[in-house]
């Protein structure tokens, strides 16, 4: 060899272990993103989530927490390899060779390393997140929704991704370069990163501000609206999340140098002293893992929760099946619907059948004024017609329900659900209420409040009253609503399907509107500008708002938003995951994509442990020391950079869950219970998925440090 390149080419094919170590994780961190992000912006999925809805925010939450943790990792992969390259870059710098030099060849190095895997882990994201949607498409449900487009715009993300893991690797690159002192150069990579003192209430603390972040991160957003009438910037509202990361930081430093348990400070001496002295790198990697699974098992729960609260929604319903039209529409009557029960065998065994009046009711609207950056504020006001609500008279509630109400003249009751909650997603109270085609005005006093899930957001008068406030309306203003029963629901979806086909079919382009669409402030629009922005397709694309189309009635869109959407209780049951479909794949692949970075960033984490303690183990063995108990303390490490982050990623996010679900409405329905359960079952398969991985780690571990595995 008589050229530096050949010497510096010959120590790279003796730590080729090294750039493969770099140059994998490089390439798995832009993997994950791009694939992630393929999906999250791919037109499939952002047909069916809501601009600003709870979907979307989830999605985004969880991606923040997978970029945050590939980014970390991937520096921590680099300033590894750059303090285990340190002592080759010392010797050359001591036996003459100019830092220039070593640049040029460094260089080199990392544009390879850089733009190989980078650009590797680029091509293939898409191609990962195309081929796990396959799957789903084949092995759990396929629908016309499933067919999976891609945004070429959300390459923009991976490669700003990609542009920081290139920056990244020459900024630290050039940085060991630039060292003055050759000596701390030749011993960098022998050098420990222990943490400073770690007082006794520092996991306490950490609790405390883990609490603090989850509730005040969570809640401001909302004190924010309600107090200050301020839509904060996103960015703004997740500042108020920091302490929960500042806490799980302090929670994992107190787990690692001083244990949950006093008096064990001299038991497994040597494990947790190697812990320790390689503290600062542990505790980072660790904290990485608790955010990926936390975020693995938010986007895990979506799916459970939603079927089994759906589930359990569908099984509650009092009746069997609901529909409700204009009347200026021609749907299926009575004699129609039972002919088409006899043609399919379905046996009606209940019928009821009453009408309700569209009128404008009272109450306060918001009026935004938009502030750019700082996002909007509003200011509210009264107005004597706000909105539009479905009201039933006394008699007709009775008779479609089954309750025996009495309600005064001059008072409106308001609907709420079933479950004894509070008002949340009722209509509210209302004091004045218009026909708009008479407007006529009659005051109302809030009555007791009624409770039917099936009816929620609607009012009830009393008999003269409702024959008052709706003489009058045209059909367009009237309602009919059905409900009946069938002896053997199990057996009616052929019956129902074919209903409901024949009900779209039978619906005019005046109702093919999605469940926001108001007719009273359609009416309140027109008069003041000329137009409703919701009768514009064009305005609905443009704000990603729900789109009614007759001719995509199968899709996720229609069922869930179309205003005169029926509810059949064998048709949502039969069709639910269809429906859903999409929703519930895009978690399942988040969960899978934060799982699989859990895995990687666990094992190469236990890897690099066993590498950087092999003269440790090998000196203990000249000591002495047994083989049972290398295997404990290997066990030991091993067992700690899974557990620990296992333990607190899936408490914080259970019980992050668990407030969000009781903050939603203040309370815990029966339906969030039997999620609750079916989330656990959850918890408890990833458990034993991360054990298996643990164990198989485990073997691989003490096959580098020559350590024979004992059992137990």
């Amino acid at each position: 060899m008589r050229q530096f390149s050949q010497v510096y080419a010959a120590l790279r094919r003796k730590n080729k272990g090294q750039y493969a170590l770099l140059a994998l994780c490089s390439f798995f961190s832009v993997l994950l993103i791009t694939a992630y992000v393929c999906m999250m912006r791919a037109p499939t999925i952002l047909s069916v989530l809501p601009e600003g809805g709870d979907s979307r925010k989830q999605v985004m939450m969880v991606f923040v927490l997978a970029v945050i943790g590939c980014a970390v990792f991937t520096t921590y992969a680099a300033a590894l390899f750059f303090r285990q390259k340190s002592r080759e870059t010392g010797v050359f710098l001591a036996l003459g060779a100019s830092r220039g030099q070593l640049r040029r060849e460094m260089n080199k190095e990392l544009t390879v390393i850089a733009l190989l895997s980078c650009a590797a882990g680029a091509a293939l994201g898409g191609p990962l997140a195309y081929g796990v949607w396959q799957l789903f498409r084949l092995f759990l449900v396929d629908s016309q929704e499933m067919v999976l487009s891609f945004d070429p715009q959300s390459y923009l993300l991976s490669l700003a991704f990609a542009a920081y893991v290139v920056v990244m690797l020459f900024v630290l690159g050039s940085r060991s370069i630039r060292r003055t002192n050759i000596i701390d150069i030749v011993q960098e990579s022998h050098k420990s990163e222990p943490i400073r003192e770690v007082k006794g209430w520092y996991g306490t603390v950490g609790i405390v501000l883990v609490v603090i972040g989850a509730v005040g991160g969570y809640l401001m957003p909302t004190f924010f609206v309600r107090v200050l009438h301020w839509y904060a910037p996103s960015g703004v509202t997740a500042i108020f999340y920091l302490p929960a990361l500042i806490g799980l930081y302090m929670i994992l430093l107190h787990t690692v140098v001083n244990g949950w348990r006093k008096g064990r400070q001299y038991r497994d001496i040597i494990a947790t002293s190697q812990m320790r002295f390689q503290g600062r790198q542990t505790v980072r990697n660790m904290l990485v893992m608790t955010l990926l699974i936390a975020g693995a098992y938010f986007a895990s729960f979506y799916a459970p929760m939603l079927s089994t609260s759906s589930a359990y929604s569908f099984d509650s319903r009092p009746v069997d099946f609901e529909y409700h039209y204009r009347n200026d529409q021609n749907w299926p009557q009575r004699e129609e619907v039972e002919a088409l029960s006899a043609e399919y065998g379905v046996d009606i065994t209940f019928w009821a059948q009453e009408g309700a009046a569209v009128l404008g009711t009272d109450g306060t609207v918001s009026v935004e004024q938009d502030n750019g950056a700082m996002g909007a504020t509003y200011t509210v006001e009264y107005r004597e017609i706000a909105s539009g609500a479905t009201f039933f008279s006394e008699s007709g509630w009775n008779a479609l329900t089954g309750q025996n109400v009495e309600i005064a003249d001059g008072t409106c009751a308001n609907v709420l659900d079933d479950e004894g909650g509070s008002d949340y997603l009722s209509g509210g109270d209302v004091t004045l209420i218009t026909n708009m085609v008479t407007r006529e005005s009659l005051p109302v006093t809030p009555a007791e409040p009624l409770r039917f899930t099936m009816l929620l957001g609607c009012y009830v008068l009393s008999d003269a009253d409702y024959a008052a406030i709706t003489a009058g309306l045209t059909d367009c203003w009237q309602e009919t609503y059905v409900f009946f029963n069938v002896s053997d629901v199990e057996s009616s979806y052929p019956f129902a399907d074919a209903l409901f086909n024949e009900i779209v079919d039978r619906s005019g382009p005046e109702i093919e509107v999605f469940d926001a669409w108001d007719m009273v402030e359609r009416e309140l629009e027109i008069a003041e500008k000329g137009s409703y922005d919701y009768d514009s397709k064009e305005y609905l694309t443009a704000n990603r708002l729900a789109v009614i189309d007759y001719d995509q009635r199968d899709s996720t869109e229609f069922r869930n938003y179309w205003l005169y959407m029926p509810q059949f209780r064998v048709l949502d049951q039969n069709d639910f995951v269809t429906t859903m479909a999409v929703f519930l794949m895009l978690f399942i692949f988040i969960a899978l994509i934060c799982f699989a970075a859990v895995i990687v960033i666990s094992f190469t984490r236990c890897m690099t442990i066993a590498l950087t303690n092999a003269r440790v183990f090998e000196d203990l063995r000249r000591l002495g020391a047994p083989n049972a108990y290398l295997f404990h303390s290997v066990r030991g490490q091993v067992c700690r950079v899974f557990l620990v982050p296992a333990i607190v990623g899936t408490a914080a996010i259970s019980a992050f869950y668990l407030m969000i679900m009781y903050f939603n409405d203040n309370r815990f329905t029966p339906g969030e219970f039997a999620g609750m359960g079916t989330c656990a079952a959850v918890i408890a398969l990833c458990s034993l998925l991360l054990y298996a991985v643990y164990r198989a780690t485990l073997r691989q571990v003490c096959a580098v440090l020559r350590v024979r595995r004992q059992r137990g």
